[in-house]
């Protein structure tokens, strides 16, 4: 049965510098791969109908990815961006795995807080072969990286 997962994080960053670090490669590159992996693009094309190829590298090279030795790669393709508001995807591991194989639609929203941005993530029809534990635990290191990234 599919799966939703989601998280979300107040990050002390007005709307308008979140969103842009959303929709921006360099920056995505940067901060988006969570803890223990780096990440590259392959093509990046952020507009409604476009999409990107990213390839996340374990820095642990014994670790085993989804794709293959140290690596997963994800296709995705731009289903929605509403500027300052949410940025919504269709993203599928290149996996052998069935338990990796599927789409899931991952959306990334903003709101104003009294703290600045509050930043929801929310992943539907989540993989089998990745677990809630997983999934919390990125999606955390990612926000936290984030948070990092707009601190500077």
């Amino acid at each position: 049965m599919p799966r939703t997962d989601t998280a979300a994080r107040t990050i002390p960053a007005p709307t308008d510098r979140v969103f842009a670090a959303l929709t921006d490669a360099e920056a995505l590159a940067e901060w988006l791969p969570p803890e223990g992996m780096r990440g590259r693009f392959e093509r990046f094309d952020m507009r409604p109908g476009g999409g990107y190829r990213m390839v996340l590298e374990y820095l642990d090279a014994r670790e085993t990815g989804k794709t293959g030795e140290g690596s997963d790669a994800v296709e995705a393709r731009i289903v929605e961006i509403v500027p300052g508001e949410r940025v919504v995807q269709e993203v599928e591991f290149e996996s052998d795995d069935p338990a990796f194989s599927g789409v899931m639609t991952m959306t990334w929203a903003v709101e104003q807080a009294a703290e600045g941005s509050t930043v929801r993530i929310r992943a539907e029809g989540v993989p089998s072969g990745i677990s809630a534990a997983e999934h919390a635990v990125g999606f955390a290191s990612s926000l936290a990286n984030l948070a990092a990234y707009l601190a500077r």
